[in-house]
């Protein structure tokens, strides 16, 4: 899963993320962790990665991120608005000054006509800031390629979050 593609795109958040001296969260649902994996391939991953959440489940998401029912309820856990709870979330929990959040529906099962296989939804958020908010859908192009995507857009967006003029989406 953490092919030659996405150790470019971790080392390249990893290098940012050291040379302004931030720390980062993550809080991850269809990708189960693979974002603070990436990161935590490079050797000194410690100075940038403050911890990760992963919460799959909705119970998960409501307790340790504090998303609240009535978000889950009126969105969805696979939602925009999901996401940004998830991303705001991590920081409140964390001293990290950034997060970045996914949820999405990696398939084989689970996806339907409004929400399909493929729908992902991120979220990167700067302490103090509103977060950037993205939506992929991806197509049911298999569940670790959808899943290795959303790792590649995830970090792509956190580029975008600690150097705006690069928008790489």
């Amino acid at each position: 899963m953490i092919d030659d593609e996405v150790q470019v795109a971790a080392t390249t958040a990893f290098e940012a993320l050291r040379a302004r001296k931030l720390k980062l969260v993550t809080a991850e649902s269809c990708t189960g962790g693979l974002v603070a994996a990436a990161i935590t391939e490079i050797p000194g991953s410690s100075e940038v990665l403050e911890r990760g959440f992963v919460t799959y489940s909705n119970a998960a998401k409501q307790s340790d991120l504090d998303v609240s029912p009535e978000t889950i309820r009126k969105h969805g856990a696979v939602s925009a608005e999901t996401a940004e709870a998830m991303a705001l979330g991590a920081l409140e929990r964390s001293p990290a000054d950034l997060s970045v959040a996914i949820t999405g529906i990696a398939g084989p099962s689970g996806g339907s006509a409004e929400k399909p296989i493929g729908l992902v939804h991120f979220a990167a958020a700067r302490r103090g800031e509103q977060p950037r908010l993205h939506e992929v859908r991806f197509g049911d192009i298999g569940r670790s390629e959808i899943r290795r995507r959303s790792v590649l857009t995830a970090l792509a967006l956190l580029g975008e979050l600690l150097d705006p003029a690069s928008q790489t989406l």
